[in-house]
């Protein structure tokens, strides 16, 4: 039987209302859940945010039968910025943590994706379909070539994350004309088992869903992992260039616009 998800709606952020409600998820995810702090956390008032919010558009999922009037309806955040608006916001995120001067070099349209979430009630469900059907949308509409964004592992020991850190490097290193790297002195080092030591399954078993989507893909991954402290994580960049993807993976962002 086919899921009723009329309840979910599908929007970028319209006013400074949607802005706060996706900091607030934002909050109960990367701080309430996972242990995140930082300059940007108000914790009096459950927010999120950062100096970047303002020039980024935020994709929302809705759920309508939730309180609009508590912050509490959305349940999934994606932040976007095309490379046309980068300069106007100081910059992109990720240049916080990777050099990107391959991509700025490439003269190709780029687009970041960064603070990806959803409500613990929506995930495993058709939430994140929704969502990703829905940057599908503005990827095409927008011409985006490449995407790209810090993705993050839980806890900041990279020598806990050996297998999956060591897996993405050997089977999923960026191309040298993507391959973005952690700026220092920050770098660290991705592959921390030799390739005979690593365990594909152990090393999928350990890997955020949201990686693991970018990856079926055709995602790739910078070089070098960054541990963010105040977030509690260990980051890695991804990337997909949409001119490498097979033909079975560019049918994701084509679904629904023919016929």
């Amino acid at each position: 039987m086919k899921p009723d998800d009329s309840h979910y709606e599908l929007r970028l952020a319209r006013d400074a209302r949607d802005l706060r409600a996706a900091q607030r998820l934002r909050y109960d995810v990367f701080v309430a859940e996972l242990g995140g702090d930082g300059a940007g956390v108000d914790h009096e008032n459950r927010l999120e945010t950062d100096r970047y919010d303002a020039y980024y558009d935020h994709l929302l999922l809705i759920d309508t039968r939730r309180d609009a009037d508590a912050l509490d309806d959305v349940v999934g955040v994606y932040r976007l910025l095309k490379g046309a608006d980068a300069d106007r916001a100081g910059g992109f995120y990720t240049a916080t943590e990777y050099d990107l001067s391959p991509l700025l070099a490439s003269g190709r349209k780029l687009l970041e994706l960064g603070r990806s979430c959803v409500h613990p009630d929506h995930r495993g469900g058709t939430a994140m379909f929704h969502m990703w059907n829905a940057l599908a949308e503005y990827v095409l509409d927008n011409g985006i070539e490449i995407l790209f964004g810090v993705a993050s592992f839980h806890g900041t020991d990279p020598e806990a994350l050996s297998q999956p850190l060591s897996y993405l490097h050997y089977n999923h290193l960026a191309p040298p004309d993507l391959r973005v790297r952690a700026i220092a002195p920050h770098y660290t080092p991705m592959d921390r088992l030799p390739r005979e030591a690593v365990d594909r399954r152990a090393a999928m078993v350990a890997t955020p869903a949201l990686i693991k989507a970018y990856l079926r893909l055709g995602g790739f991954v910078g070089d070098g992992a960054f541990v963010d402290h105040a977030f509690n994580t260990t980051d890695v960049c991804l990337l997909m260039d949409t001119t490498r993807m097979s033909e079975r993976h560019r049918s994701f962002y084509v679904r629904g616009r023919e016929g």
